[in-house]
């Protein structure tokens, strides 16, 4: 056998150059610079491979090749994209890191070349290289910060030689997809997390919600009710002093004091279920129930209110009418309790596909651009917790307002 033939050769970027140089540098940086804009303007990495796979075709007149992943699971490797080669030689080619020469690469990290593949003996899938008539072979790891994500194999399918003008030009479409493999990988784990994060705060919310209903039913059926009873018995005591001829003053009027104070007590609580869950939402729905809290609570504030709902019918979803009363029941708060507000603008509408709610107040305002997340004080937690319900209802929020001018508050959901 032909040892020049047959020898692998690792490549090192800083040895000399012993292959010769065609030029054409030009073309290699038009192709790194078509990668680079493919790597920052593009989320899909299968079409970030093909472009940079499509790049090295197009310099290398002749060739095939394709690019190979690595499973981090498996620790194998296998084909994600290729050109010039046959899908039963792809689909073949699938075997362990440290397996073959592509196997090698991504265990070492450091290239190969061949001028012949079909004479060396110690490739994996003899048989499928002898079928696709393989000769010259390059193979570069997909690199990024010294991890191999997967490898790029070059093939010709007849003799060539391959320059240092490719080794570069590979070398440097490699580091790009590296990156790229590992933006994909990062953003992969990044949804992945947001996907979890929004399903434990839905399980939150949810487990919440019923909370709340179970709190408020308790304090209806045992609380309310207790304070109601003890204000009627307090009346009767009332009653029964006055007809016994009991004329002791301070008596009476502590007598009466303390029944006001029950009826008192009786009220707040009464408030206190409707904050947590009013019964018209169940009732009615979602518009007399935004109507009764913000009169309860502006209104006792000295604040006008004025009412402009759509008739949106039952069209609109549970989850989507208890996520857009706590909305409004948030603005509602920040309004009475900070604003300093003297009226207030309360709408809901269809528009298109959506639920618009929007709240206007005239009061002092606030420069939304500092407030970026919760402080110590609690400041910014109510906005916080408004984007975060319409957020997971598949909607957005947005708040505008500036110092003396008020602010805008909106909501929008989609129907479905």
């Amino acid at each position: 056998m032909d040892k020049d033939a047959s020898e692998t050769t690792e490549i090192h970027g800083d040895e000399p150059d012993m292959l010769g140089d065609t030029g054409g540098y030009a073309d290699d940086l038009m192709a790194i610079s078509r990668l680079s804009a493919a790597v920052s303007g593009l989320s899909d990495l299968d079409a970030i491979l093909r472009i940079g796979l499509e790049n090295v075709v197009r310099i290398m007149n002749g060739i095939a090749g394709g690019i190979m992943l690595v499973d981090e699971q498996t620790k194998t490797l296998s084909y994600r994209v290729y050109h010039g080669l046959s899908r039963k030689f792809a689909e073949g080619m699938h075997f362990d890191i440290g397996e073959g020469l592509s196997g090698r690469v991504a265990r070492s990290g450091k290239p190969i070349l061949m001028e012949d593949i079909s004479q060396e003996t110690e490739v994996a899938r003899a048989e499928l290289i002898t079928m696709e008539g393989l000769k010259a072979y390059l193979c570069v790891p997909l690199k990024a910060k010294d991890h191999v994500f997967g490898v790029m194999n070059v093939v010709s399918k007849t003799p060539r030689h391959f320059t240092k003008r490719d080794m570069h030009l590979l070398h440097s479409i490699g580091d790009l997809l590296g990156v790229a493999i590992e933006q994909a990988k990062l953003q992969k784990e990044l949804r992945e997390g947001m996907d979890r994060y929004q399903q434990l705060s839905r399980q939150m919310l949810t487990a919440q919600e019923e909370e709340r209903r179970k709190i408020a039913r308790e304090l209806h059926d045992d609380t309310s009710q207790t304070l109601s009873g003890l204000a009627i018995n307090l009346q009767t005591l009332i009653e029964m002093a006055a007809k016994a001829g009991i004329t002791n003053e301070a008596f009476m009027e502590r007598l009466k004091m303390t029944q006001s104070l029950a009826i008192q007590i009786n009220t707040e609580v009464a408030r206190l279920m409707g904050d947590l869950r009013p019964a018209l939402l169940d009732t009615l729905g979602l518009v007399p129930a935004i109507r009764q809290y913000a009169e309860t609570n502006l209104k006792r504030a000295g604040i006008d209110v004025v009412f402009g709902f759509d008739d949106i019918g039952k069209t609109m979803l549970p989850d989507t009418e208890v996520g857009l009363f706590r909305w409004a029941q948030g603005a509602i708060s920040n309004i009475w309790q900070h604003s300093g507000a003297k009226n207030v603008e309360i709408s809901l509408k269809r528009d298109g596909n959506s639920f618009v709610l929007r709240i206007t107040d005239d009061g002092r305002g606030f420069d939304v651009s500092l407030i970026k997340s919760i402080e110590e004080g609690g400041r910014g937690a109510g906005l916080f917790s408004m984007n975060e319900r319409m957020l997971l209802l598949g909607g957005t929020c947005t708040v505008e307002s500036r110092i003396g001018h008020g602010a805008i508050a909106v909501a929008r959901v989609p129907i479905t």
